[in-house]
């Protein structure tokens, strides 16, 4: 995936997030240990998503991608996020989501939102 179709990907999804109610607090929120993709807030649930963007589902549909190994990291970095964040954000429910972008040919042609993914 080129850095391009990653970044495309993240804007689809912050639309499609704000579509469905969801308000952006971060994009790419970074730390020593790496990187979230999105910080939101759904309602009163703080939630982490993890963007997932190719070019064809040809080898599998984006969120396939995200693995256990993944899934380990995100988890380390949304409580390296907690650590930091001010008391309203910490005493939240969180939870993880996974958007899954398609993008052939220049075009979005497939946009999933995984709401509660792990």
């Amino acid at each position: 995936m080129s850095r391009l179709t990653g970044m495309a990907g993240e804007d689809v999804a912050v639309e499609e997030l704000e579509r469905r109610g969801y308000k952006i607090l971060h994009r790419n929120w970074r730390c020593r240990l790496g990187e979230l993709d999105i910080i939101a807030l759904d309602g009163a649930t703080l939630v982490f998503v993890e963007v997932k963007a190719r070019r064809s589902s040809d080898y599998g549909f984006p969120a396939e991608f995200v693995d256990h190994r993944k899934r380990i990291r995100l988890e380390r970095l949304a409580r390296a996020f907690l650590t930091g964040a001010a008391g309203d954000l910490r005493d939240r429910p969180c939870r993880f989501d996974v958007v899954s972008v398609v993008i052939d040919g220049g075009r979005v042609s497939a946009v999933d939102v995984i709401v509660d993914a792990f």
